[in-house]
């Protein structure tokens, strides 16, 4: 089923998650952190058709179901929840709900269709596309067009290189051409380096810009980042954003990592030498004795089926220790 939200519901979510937006020139510009008692200094804000970006919504609308918990004894069925966890979350995780997805506008993929896909020459609209799919996928292509483009530096240079000395190459001795193919590849060498460290220098002044424009270039990395969905733990008014959240203490996550966690670990790599050193011991006997090349085979073929076993094992082993303990992602 469709799940949306009201106007004033996504504003008191966007509040909720510390979203920033473009405040007038005549309280200050720039971009802050959005606060329902003061609306009217934003721009748009009164607006609902282009204050929020289609990105904005869904990411609010998530948080809003990811902030539905249960109270103290609910259940449904078979289901258990623990006071404050996530309701959608556990029912996601026991298959009641399949998935969580938002859906697509077809208005605004045919604009990003044809002014990206269809476009291959012109500049990305990245702004577009950070409106429409999220920052963090519109800074990644983004990367991906500086990075191609600051490319082209050494291959030109590069080809460069290489045509000079295949124009070269019938008039030249061999020990001529050898030195030439060591001089060149020292030079493209030096070349790349010193592109390497400009190009860095180059995505970090790029990436600031972006950053900026986008309104996260000085926002803390946890408050971009969702906390794991099943992270379990008390509420409580954070001290930092003064805003609910989950709080774990981590001497009792450090006591499970050091007390269950860690013996684990050590006994399930104990049981793995010990299952390839038994492999290794029977290889050698079958070796000794020089039996056929079916019989040679069998010690290898059962180290793999060992190894696919452990390894499906270990899968699950992993997977209940991570929902054991309460950690954020």
């Amino acid at each position: 089923f469709y799940i949306s939200a009201p106007y004033e519901s996504l504003l008191e979510g966007a509040e909720d998650i510390g979203l920033r937006k473009k405040v007038d020139e005549e309280c200050g510009g720039g971009l802050r952190e959005y606060q329902d008692e003061q609306r009217d200094i934003y721009i748009d804000v009164d607006n609902p058709d282009t204050f929020l970006t289609s990105q904005e919504r869904q990411s609010i609308v998530l948080e809003i179901l990811h902030n539905v918990r249960a109270v103290k004894g609910e259940k449904l069925g078979n289901i258990e929840f623990i006071e404050g966890q996530p309701i959608i979350s556990k029912l996601n995780t026991h298959g009641i709900i399949s998935q969580v997805i938002p859906l697509h506008n077809n208005d605004h993929l045919a604009i990003l269709r044809n002014s990206w896909v269809k476009a291959p020459l012109r500049a990305q609209p990245l702004d577009s596309i950070a409106e429409y799919f999220g920052i963090k996928i519109a800074m990644y292509f983004g990367w991906l067009g500086h990075y191609t483009i600051a490319t082209t530096f050494p291959a030109l240079f590069g080809l460069i290189v290489w045509l000079y000395g295949w124009y070269n190459d019938e008039s030249l001795s061999i020990i001529d051409k050898q030195r030439y193919k060591d001089i060149g590849s020292v030079v493209f060498t030096i070349f790349n380096i010193f592109w390497v460290t400009l190009y860095l220098e180059s995505w970090k002044r790029r990436g600031a810009e972006l950053a900026y424009q986008w309104g996260t270039l000085d926002k803390p990395v946890d408050l971009i980042e969702e906390p794991r969905p099943l992270f379990t733990g008390d509420l409580r008014i954070s001290p930092i954003i003064g805003r609910l959240e989950m709080y774990y203490p981590s001497w009792k996550r450090n006591a499970f990592i050091i007390f269950v966690t860690s013996p684990i670990i050590a006994f399930c790599l104990l049981v793995v030498f010990a299952a390839m050193f038994f492999c290794f011991e029977i290889q050698e006997f079958v070796n000794e004795r020089n039996y056929s090349t079916f019989v040679q085979y069998l010690p290898k073929v059962l180290l793999a089926v060992l190894v696919s076993i452990f390894g499906d094992l270990y899968k699950r082993i992993a997977v209940l220790l991570n929902d054991m303990v309460s950690l954020h992602k």
